[in-house]
C-alpha cells in the first residue's frame, strides 16, 4: 500500500554511464522503491562527463563502482570539476553512498603496484594500495550503524587494500565476520563518515539490505526537513534474500 507523504528528496547519481559494475544501479531502484511505497517523490539526477549540477540543491549522492578505465575516463572531471563541490556538501551532511572505485576516488589517494600515487579528494581520510590478488566473494559483516544485532550482506571484487585513518572520527562501516573487507587483514568493511558510506559491497548492496537503504534516506529527509522518520515497510522479500546470504556464509 502506497503511504502519503508531503516530503520530496532529490537523488543525484553520478556518471551512470561509466560506474555500474555488477548492477549498481539497482541501488538507485532499490532508494526509488522504498520512496514510492511511502508516497514520497524521489526525482533522480543524473550527473556524467562534462554536466555541471549544483550539489547544493541534493538531498543523497550516490556514486558506483567502474573498471579501471572507465575510472581513469573520468578522473580529471570528478578531480577538477564535481569532486570538490561534492566534498563540500558531505563535509555539511549532505548523504552520500559510493561504492567500490567511487569509495577509491574520496580517499586520500590510490598507490599502485609500481608506487605510483593517484590522488583522491581526500572526503574519507582513507587510502588505497594495490594488491598481487583479487579479494572476490560474498561478505557477512555485522553494522553496529543500523542498530543492535544488524548487518550487512553483499559481494566483493577489488584488488585494492583499503586502510582508513583516525580523522574526524571515521569508523568502518562493518566488521567482517565471513569475507575480506577493506584489506583482508583488520576484519573493518567500508567507512562511514558524517553522513557518508563507502562501500566495497555490491550485489548490488541495497536491495538485499534495507536498513542500510533507509538510514540514507532518513539522514537525507532529517537534513532536509528535520524530520527523519519513515514508515516500517514489511521488507519480508527483501529480509529473506539477507538472511539466506547471511545463513549461508556466515556458518563458514
Amino acid at each position: 500500500m502506497v503511504q502519503n507523504d508531503r516530503r520530496a528528496l532529490r537523488l543525484v547519481h553520478l556518471y551512470p554511464d561509466l560506474l555500474n559494475l555488477y548492477g549498481d544501479r539497482g541501488n538507485i531502484i532499490t532508494l526509488l522503491r522504498r520512496c514510492q511505497w511511502r508516497g514520497i517523490p524521489l526525482t533522480v539526477e543524473r550527473v556524467s562527463l562534462h554536466d555541471r549540477f549544483a550539489f547544493a540543491d541534493a538531498d543523497l549522492v550516490f556514486m558506483g563502482g567502474g573498471s579501471d578505465r572507465e575510472q581513469t575516463l573520468l578522473f580529471q572531471d570528478f578531480q577538477q570539476h564535481k569532486g570538490p563541490a561534492l566534498v563540500e556538501a558531505a563535509e555539511a551532511g549532505l548523504p552520500l553512498l559510493s561504492v567500490c572505485g567511487g569509495y577509491q576516488l574520496l580517499g586520500r589517494y590510490y598507490r599502485t603496484h609500481t608506487g605510483e600515487e593517484m590522488p583522491g579528494l581526500g572526503f574519507f581520510d582513507a587510502w588505497t594500495e594495490a594488491g598481487s590478488t583479487r579479494l572476490i566473494g560474498n561478505v557477512v559483516a555485522e553494522a553496529p550503524l543500523l542498530g543492535e544485532g544488524m548487518g550487512l550482506v553483499g559481494f566483493e571484487n577489488h584488488s585494492g587494500r583499503t586502510f582508513l585513518g583516525d580523522r574526524g572520527g571515521i569508523q568502518p562501516l562493518a566488521q567482517v565476520i565471513a569475507g575480506q573487507g577493506n584489506n583482508g587483514k583488520d576484519k573493518g568493511e567500508g567507512a562511514v563518515y558524517k553522513n557518508a558510506i563507502g562501500t566495497y559491497l555490491h550485489g548490488p548492496v541495497l536491495p538485499k539490505n534495507p536498513a542500510l537503504a533507509d538510514w540514507l534516506l532518513a539522514r537525507a529527509l532529517e537534513r532536509r526537513y528535520g524530520d527523519g522518520s519513515l514508515t516500517p515497510l514489511a521488507d519480508r522479500w527483501e529480509q529473506s534474500a539477507h538472511d539466506a546470504v547471511a545463513r549461508r556464509f556466515a556458518s563458514r
